[in-house]
């Protein structure tokens, strides 16, 4: 086996739960070889360096070997490399924190946990300024 075609390669290993939605992404040009957006029937070949757009940050995986049946999680790093740039990390990262304050149309309401988040963000604590040490003994 020299070739895969690239769909069935990212569903295999675990880039994307199925092959429907890896066809999809390559059909949104999110998929790149090169910087050129592929095609789902693009075959891929071992050491190709294979870039894939999940907003808001681009992974890099090298191909290390081919296959097209899905595996275990555990065999995934026998055939690709995660080559990602760390200031994708930093951006995915910085996304978490501030996703909160930015929210999508859309999405609703927010919900306890995150109106909790937005205050905790928005409202300073002022624990730190007071003196609890009061002496309610001494009335002087």
């Amino acid at each position: 086996m020299n070739e895969v075609r690239i769909d069935k390669w990212l569903w295999a290993v675990r880039i994307f739960k199925s092959r429907t939605i890896a066809v999809e992404a390559c059909k949104k040009g999110r998929v790149s070889i090169g910087g050129t957006n592929v095609k789902a029937s693009r075959m891929v070949k071992v050491g190709d360096v294979i870039d894939v757009r999940k907003p808001p940050i681009t992974y890099s995986f090298k191909v290390l070997a081919l296959t097209e049946r899905r595996m275990g999680a555990k065999l995934v790093p026998d055939y690709m490399e995660n080559v990602t740039a760390q200031s994708q990390y930093d951006l995915l990262e910085l996304n978490k924190i501030g996703g909160f304050v930015n929210r999508a149309k859309g999405t609703g309401r927010p919900t306890k946990k995150d109106r909790r988040s937005m205050d905790d963000f928005t409202e300073p604590t002022f624990a730190d300024d007071f003196d609890f040490d009061f002496d309610f003994d001494n009335e002087d």
